[in-house]
């Protein structure tokens, strides 16, 4: 028999020729990654009481994307921790209000083919779309994996999903994997790994497929995956990286189940408040009425994010009573759109440019929401309290349907606004 993906990249992590899914191993780790919230501040006090050494710091990437820009005294200590941390240590890839992290491990082509990547993030899982295997731990684990190099795992079982036809015109990756979400539920896929094929997923860009593997998190899976070909080796040719396609799945892996999409079958959709498997048709929603839109986090503010919004915003107006905030995802991002013109698209249309960061994603940042605000946002968690207030409402959306609603001031279906702007 022989072995997915996922497999392929344990076995090497674990000096084996083959697993077997459930096995639990100990495992070679290739590259580790901690932000601000979950890193410094929680493990450096071990470390110093245990009075050890990082294991490699060049294999270990820290950012700070949670607190930025700080706005209490509170997460100014922890970005200066986080701050002194990379200096004590000596990690050269140290980045600050750069970007989300799960962003910049793509963009700046730190996740690579092949690799068995760690970090302490449940949207880790972001990187698989380079064709690793990237995998969320605690800070516990982190702790273990940045002074010793290993970490141990339960060898996961994967589900193929294979998606074939073409994504239509204003439907996007997001609206599919919210299709599979409200499909399969919370724990559809629950521990284990997500392999996306297909036509459609051939068709897709870099940024595209990440949404795919970044909201495996939302599935209960334990990673996603898209297997690097071509499009995964131009991605890492522009950033003057050499890559070869693969590792792929064997003909005959054995696969614990199967999914099936058509993507020319698939719609827009939102989710509805606080659960992201509460998932519907915009046609059939009944365009409900929102006072704020919310362009940003890893999953949605992308630089072909921001220019899905400003395909729909451009000659249009931010409607009265609705406040529109983007948060690029990073400062490339934002520089990419400031360059060709959408992020001036955005800012005409009434739009309210956010700093770079996580920001109102994980509610401790600019733009989280009050009490009766209802809301509409790119970001990839509508559980109560998210974004804000517990008795606000949350819904979830592609970028065409977030700036869709901004400038409607109801939740209706982007690809009627879509090419008609006067």
């Amino acid at each position: 028999m022989g072995m997915t993906l996922a497999q392929k990249i344990i076995a090497r992590a674990a000096g084996r020729e083959s697993v077997e899914p459930d096995e639990v191993l100990w495992v070679d780790v290739d590259l580790a990654m901690m932000h601000d919230s979950s890193g410094p501040r929680r493990i450096w006090p071990a470390l110093e009481k245990l009075g050890v050494d990082l294991w490699d710091r060049d294999r270990i990437v820290l950012v700070c994307d949670h607190y930025v820009p700080a706005n209490t005294v509170a997460a100014a200590e922890i970005l200066q921790t986080t701050r002194n941390f990379a200096e004590a240590f000596g990690i050269e890839r140290f980045h600050e209000a750069q970007g989300i992290a799960h962003t910049l491990m793509v963009e700046k082509g730190y996740a690579q083919p092949g690799m068995l990547y760690v970090a302490s993030d449940s949207h880790t899982c972001t990187a698989g779309v380079m064709g690793c295997l990237a995998l969320g731990v605690g800070s516990t684990d982190i702790l273990g994996v940045v002074t010793t190099g290993r970490t141990w795992l339960r060898v996961p079982h994967t589900i193929r999903v294979q998606v074939d036809g073409v994504l239509r015109p204003g439907v996007t990756a997001k609206d599919l994997i919210l299709t599979i979400i409200g499909d399969k539920g919370m724990d559809g896929g629950l521990y284990q790994v997500l392999e996306f094929v297909g036509t459609a997923i051939d068709a897709m860009s870099v940024q595209e497929r990440s949404v795919l593997t970044n909201m495996c998190a939302e599935i209960g899976a334990k990673t996603g995956v898209v297997p690097a070909d071509q499009v995964t080796v131009d991605h890492l040719a522009a950033l003057g990286i050499d890559a070869e396609e693969g590792p792929m799945s064997d003909p005959d892996a054995e696969y614990s189940q199967t999914w099936l999409y058509d993507a020319d079958m698939i719609e827009p959709v939102v989710a509805r408040p606080n659960r992201h498997d509460d998932v519907v048709a915009i046609s059939s929603l009944g365009e409900p009425v929102v006072s704020r839109a919310y362009i940003g986090s890893c999953t949605g503010a992308k630089y072909e994010d921001l220019a899905m919004a400003a395909e729909v915003l451009r000659g249009r107006q931010v409607a009265d009573g609705v406040v529109l905030h983007v948060a690029p995802a990073s400062r490339a991002a934002l520089q990419q759109a400031m360059a060709d013109g959408t992020a001036q698209a955005l800012m005409e249309a009434g739009a309210h440019l956010l700093s770079t960061g996580c920001g109102a994603c994980p509610g401790i940042g600019a733009g989280i929401l009050a009490a009766g605000e209802v809301s509409i946002s790119t970001t990839n968690r509508n559980f109560k309290g998210r974004m804000g207030s517990p008795d606000s409402s949350l819904y979830l959306g592609s970028p065409y349907s977030v700036a869709a609603a901004a400038v409607a001031g109801r939740i209706i279906d982007a690809r009627d606004l879509i090419g008609t702007a006067t």
